[in-house]
């Protein structure tokens, strides 16, 4: 019973790393010309949509048009940025291509590679709207799901977060990723249901409140424990995830684990027994 229980377990893990979004081959079209499409009209939303990038060439060259796209249902009053963490590939030329296609892209580019959380905190400090929206520049989610997100963020919610309805990675990172998800569960005190679900939709008023320092993965733990510290309201959405569109993670390497881990501590010594980081506003006011 327990081989058989292994093997369907093996069986899942392969699905699940070779699956590919359902609309891929649309991508791929998009991506092959300038889309263009008639923005919404009258729409009062102002976003920024960023996406923190390190290698990942192939996933942009479909993630950018697919965004544009999106963005164009919802708003006239966008911005899209991509943080270039240090990329060695092609994603210079790439970005470069679609600024040429897309007046409305813009690109930060870190001369080193600097971090998941570097790339977020350049994404934050970049992103000049209303609503500020990233995801990863790998293209496991589906950018166009942020419509769902705004459709939820009432005058009342402050935060939209995804949580994966099922994550397509191999097993030992999601083994890694449940395990993360109970630690930090257990240190904070966290209340959202998946903190590693980089798909999140935020209002101004968050960004003006949390202090976010680290650079490596702990930079989710950071802002989300701050954001339920200041009392911030939380919608959680069910959101789809997919197997990378190209290349391999950098997270899931030995050097980049062990420095999220010692942030970890260190942010828990932080938040947790100096009781510093974002305090509830005296007077919350949430834009209409």
């Amino acid at each position: 019973m327990v081989i058989l229980l292994l093997a369907r377990v093996a069986q899942c893990d392969r699905e699940a790393v070779t699956s590919k979004p359902p609309d891929d081959v649309d991508l791929q079209r998009i991506c092959s010309h300038e889309v263009n499409m008639s923005p919404g009209e009258g729409s009062p939303l102002t976003i920024s949509v960023f996406f923190p990038a390190f290698n990942d060439a192939e996933s942009l060259r479909v993630l950018i048009p697919k965004t544009m796209e999106t963005l164009r249902t919802l708003t006239r009053d966008f911005e899209v940025i991509v943080v270039d963490d240090g990329s060695t590939d092609n994603t210079p030329e790439i970005l470069q291509d679609m600024r040429g296609r897309f007046s409305s892209l813009r690109v930060i580019r870190h001369a080193l590679n600097r971090g998941y959380g570097a790339a977020l905190r350049s994404g934050f400090q970049a992103s000049s709207k209303q609503l500020v929206f990233y995801t990863d520049g790998d293209g496991q989610y589906d950018v166009a799901e942020l419509r769902d997100l705004v459709a939820h963020l009432t005058e009342s919610i402050d935060v939209v977060n995804g949580y994966k309805i099922r994550r397509a990675d191999s097993l030992h990172r999601r083994l890694i990723g449940w395990f993360y998800r109970g630690l930090v569960k257990v240190l904070f005190g966290i209340r959202v249901r998946d903190i590693d679900c980089d798909f999140r939709l935020l209002r101004r008023p968050v960004l003006d409140v949390v202090h976010l320092t680290f650079s490596s993965g702990a930079i989710c733990a950071e802002l989300m424990t701050q954001v339920e510290r200041a009392g911030f309201r939380i919608e959680e959405v069910p959101v789809h995830h997919y197997s990378r569109l190209s290349g391999r993670s950098q997270f899931f390497r030995w050097g980049p684990v062990t420095r999220m881990a010692w942030d970890v501590v260190q942010l828990w010594m932080r938040l947790v027994l100096r009781r510093c980081g974002a305090d509830p506003p005296a007077r919350r006011q949430v834009p209409g």
